[in-house]
């Protein structure tokens, strides 16, 4: 029988799990334990999701040359008390739990380093949920410009699915970014870190606000791949 149920792909942070101060609190304590300014909390914000070298410098001042000590400070405070922070947001385990006993295939893909990702997501129970869980590398200097951005996540991801097409859910415009490049459509989430308009501007298929909302959104794409696939079935046999 031909699989109509879309694999989905996941972001991780905002999307999946709040960091609940988590990421932001670890920024902060790095950047002050450095004797350097912390940002306000809205910049804070912003910087959840992107590729943390790229916001140090962009988004928090930080010179070039202390970036990767800033990185590695807060490496630390977050395993130590960050991923302890975390929480699910609600409806979520539930989703992951029916997804998988109704066989929907679905991944992460998240530009927070690979191992960090499997070891928050294990924290929360959901890690066997999922096909694939990809990542940055763990190399998150500022030298490490080879490793893949959000685009090339995406597309790991998708790989190991091994379907075409997906979607993808996220809660930032990196997200609907690196799933258009692949070809996939982009459903955001309004729970996220994404300021009010983003997603939409980005050109995020839908925007739900909750996760019944996206299980519905999903739903309908099943029924849409349903419908054409029957389409194609009918002709193939006139």
């Amino acid at each position: 029988m031909t699989q109509t149920k879309v694999p989905v792909i996941f972001d991780l942070d905002g999307t999946l799990v709040d960091p609940a101060g988590g990421i932001t609190g670890g920024i902060s304590l790095a950047l002050r334990e450095m004797g350097l300014p912390v940002p306000e909390q809205a910049v804070l914000n912003s910087m959840v999701g992107p590729k943390l070298s790229d916001s140090l410098l962009h988004l928090a001042g930080v010179p070039g040359e202390l970036v990767d000590e800033a990185i590695h400070r807060y490496r630390r405070h977050y395993k130590e008390t960050g991923i302890g922070q975390s929480k699910l947001y609600p409806g979520i385990f539930d989703l992951l739990e029916f997804y998988a006993e109704t066989g929907r295939p679905v991944a992460v893909a998240t530009q927070k380093p690979q191992s960090i990702a499997q070891l928050v997501l294990a924290h929360h129970g959901i890690a066997d949920f999922f096909v694939s869980i990809r990542g940055a590398a763990d190399d998150e200097s500022v030298k490490a410009n080879t490793a893949p951005g959000k685009v090339g996540i995406v597309g790991a991801a998708l790989a190991d699915l091994q379907s075409q097409p997906a979607v993808m859910v996220g809660d930032r415009h990196q997200d609907v970014a690196g799933a258009m490049a692949n070809g996939l459509d982009c459903i955001g989430v309004s729970w996220g870190f994404a300021p009010e308009g983003e997603l939409e501007e980005a050109g995020a298929v839908a925007v739900v606000s909750t996760a019944l909302e996206l299980r519905t959104r999903i739903e309908e794409l099943d029924a849409v791949r349903a419908a054409a696939l029957s389409e194609v079935q009918n002709d193939g046999s006139l």
